[in-house]
């Protein structure tokens, strides 16, 4: 079997992904902005452990975020100049290139963030 992948497609593809995770940097933004403002109110010792939770894995998220689009931006970049060289991506290169990886990591984290994020929502739903 052959293997044909467009260049164009991924690319676009990587572009996508990188858009996505730049909004949630805006989202870990007000998430961090919510934590700050419940652990400044609240004082039950309850409350503090989850906020420290939160805020810890919002710390975390935003170091992966920053290291997986640093990842998809280089990924994205070099698609691009073998778009300009007019090259193929071959079965070789895109497995040397470890694009399944990359969107594997990708689907880890947007599974991993939403779940946290729906955690965090029910945490603030309880406590309003």
């Amino acid at each position: 079997m052959a293997f044909a992948l467009s260049i164009m497609k991924l690319h676009l593809q990587y572009r996508l992904l990188i858009s996505e995770m730049n909004a949630d940097i805006n989202v870990l933004r007000i998430l961090e902005d919510y934590i700050k403002e419940i652990f400044s109110t609240k004082t039950e010792l309850e409350i503090l452990k989850s906020v420290e939770y939160f805020k810890n894995n919002f710390t975390g998220f935003r170091k992966e975020n920053d290291e997986l689009r640093e990842t998809m931006h280089l990924k994205k970049m070099r698609l691009l100049v073998l778009s300009k060289e007019k090259k193929r991506l071959d079965y070789k290169t895109f497995k040397l290139d470890q694009h399944n990886e990359v969107l594997q990591k990708f689907k880890v984290y947007r599974k991993k963030f939403d779940k946290i994020k729906r955690e965090f929502i029910r945490f603030v739903e309880k406590r309003s």
